[in-house]
């Protein structure tokens, strides 16, 4: 029994984060024992390689602004491991989540001593207390967010109203495949039986892919591009203003917090599933709902403001998909500026195609840094990604992110942005250090 959020915290942590073989059998009989919460819950699913934290951020405001109690499940998490599991926005307690450690606990221990490779995962577990949480303090919908891949993910053992994939790239290729048809089976995996698709932006291969899972599920597919479509209506504010087309569905000059393209993106397809889901309820969507929501949603370190005197943003782009379009971003927002960005990155990502593709902006220049990276993986240190550069005098090196961040406020000027970006565990311990600097 833990007495403790610590301890909590200790028990979750200290689980094997994969096994050998991936199967969804473990999980079933773990939640089996625990009364199967999952089959209380009305329930969207969102996976994806990039997006799926900011798509499922709309979900939660769209609903919320419709009248719903609004559940959600992310990860990672940004500040404290609590977010991951919030009710209207506001996280688990501590206590409450020392309480659902204690009730699933003694069925973690039967099924370690049960089964041949021992029991659930660190994130087997994370979905079981989400569950359980949802099924004793009920809400109207839950918004799940897939942790990696689909097909095997601990999450896919639900039927949700609506499924959701909102882009495919590289990433995750030894766990999920190296190709994007290889990849997007996987995602593709959260396909269920009748339950409409929504997809984002997809390349052809793997929209085709999940035309062909629909198809063999006797289901729909909503695709960006193709069946709802967004036109982007150039915006002065800190934000994007996009108009927004789905059959009947037409709205001009939908708003949103957030910046980037993709943001835009994100939001229609968080709009076309919450429409999906509306009508499945047999409920009606308000020009006023779909305005209020999306323009009041915030996702902590999505391009996220954290000063503006002088300009500073964190962004956790972990990957080089989120690179690629951090770059259009940089073209787009901030072509007039100089651009200094703060770079550490996981050792396991693509660090040479991400330095690459941030160098092709021409007003970038690079600080490439490192940071204590989550349990067993490693950041890539500075000689690895300065090995990834060609001779530039873009480009310098430090050896933490506290020097680099120094470095960069010495040698900007007042209308530069400083850029924190290359990895979401970076991220959370940056926005620690500005967010603490607030209080």
């Amino acid at each position: 029994m833990v007495k403790t959020y610590a301890e909590a915290l200790q028990f979750i942590h200290g689980r094997d984060r994969f096994k050998k073989k991936p199967t969804l059998d473990r999980m079933r009989q773990f939640m089996a024992r625990l009364g199967d919460p999952q089959h209380e819950l009305t329930m969207v699913h969102v996976a994806g390689t990039n997006g799926k934290g900011s798509t499922v951020a709309f979900l939660r405001d769209l609903f919320m602004a419709s009248g719903d109690t609004v559940g959600t499940f992310t990860s990672p998490f940004i500040t404290r491991f609590n977010e991951r599991i919030s009710h209207d926005g506001e996280p688990i307690s501590d206590d409450e989540l020392v309480a659902l450690v204690n009730q699933i606990q003694p069925i973690v221990a039967q099924l370690d001593d049960e089964l041949a490779e021992e029991g659930p995962t660190e994130f087997e577990i994370d979905t079981a207390l989400m569950f359980c949480y949802f099924a004793a303090h009920p809400v109207d919908i839950v918004v799940v967010e897939v942790g990696l891949g689909g097909l095997y993910d601990s999450t896919n053992i639900i039927t949700p109203l609506v499924s959701v994939i909102t882009t495919i790239g590289m990433d995750h290729m030894r766990i999920l495949g190296d190709t994007i048809p290889k990849i997007a089976t996987q995602k593709a995996g959260i396909i269920k039986p009748r339950v409409p698709v929504v997809c984002g932006r997809l390349p052809e291969d793997a929209l085709a892919v999940m035309d062909q899972t629909a198809a063999a599920n006797v289901t729909t597919v909503a695709a960006l591009g193709r069946d709802f479509r967004v036109k982007n209506e150039p915006e002065a504010q800190w934000g994007e203003r996009f108009a927004y087309e789905f059959g009947p569905e037409h709205w001009e000059q939908l708003q949103v917090g957030l910046l980037g393209q993709y943001q835009i993106d994100n939001a229609a397809t968080a709009l076309t599933a919450f429409t999906l889901a509306q009508r499945l309820r047999g409920l009606t969507v308000t020009t006023a709902e779909v305005r209020q929501g999306l323009k009041g949603t915030r996702w902590p370190g999505r391009f996220e403001r954290v000063s503006e005197q002088p300009l500073i943003a964190i962004d956790g782009a972990h990957n080089e998909p989120a690179m690629v379009e951090m770059a259009t971003l940089l073209r787009r927002h901030f072509a007039q500026n100089d651009v200094y960005i703060v770079l550490a990155i996981l050792a396991d990502k693509q660090y040479q195609k991400m330095v690459a593709t941030l160098l092709e902006v021409p007003n970038v220049h690079l600080i490439l840094t490192q940071f204590q990276g989550p349990g067993q993986r490693a950041a890539a240190t500075p000689d690895e990604l300065e090995g990834a550069v060609n001779q530039s005098d873009r480009v310098t090196m430090a050896p933490d992110w506290p020097t680099a961040l120094r470095t960069a406020l010495g040698t900007m000027s007042a209308e530069d942005l400083l850029l924190l970006t290359g990895s979401l565990y970076f991220i959370s311990e940056v926005r620690h250090y500005f967010k603490d600097d607030e209080k």
